[in-house]
């Protein structure tokens, strides 16, 4: 049964900061959930591939966007770009960078 809780991402439980992001995580009832922050100039096949070490990002997202724009793009080619106030979906198999010349944060 859930129980009910809160916590702040303004205190998360794990920080990580790979090169040109900050993602900061919080984990409650067993659910994680994460605000990551990108720098202008950051992309995922530039920055998180060599890493990942995978050809395209292979995580499911559920994402909100608080500011800046994200742009994301399916290996199938099809593109969105996401602004302020606005969910969406990215599936897996997909690039993704920060849109625009200020940090996007989601």
């Amino acid at each position: 049964m859930a129980n009910l809780s809160k916590k702040s991402l303004s205190q998360p439980d794990e920080t990580q900061t790979p090169e040109k992001l900050k993602v900061e995580i919080v984990t409650i009832d067993g659910l994680k959930v994460q605000r990551i922050t990108a720098e202008p100039g950051w992309k995922w096949s530039e920055h998180l591939k060599p890493v990942v070490k995978t050809e395209s990002c292979e995580k499911h997202h559920l994402l909100y966007v608080i500011s800046g724009r994200l742009h994301a793009r399916m290996n199938d080619g099809k593109e969105l770009d996401f602004g302020p106030g606005e969910v969406g979906i990215v599936p897996p198999g997909h690039d993704g960078w920060n849109g625009g010349n200020e940090p996007v944060v989601w």
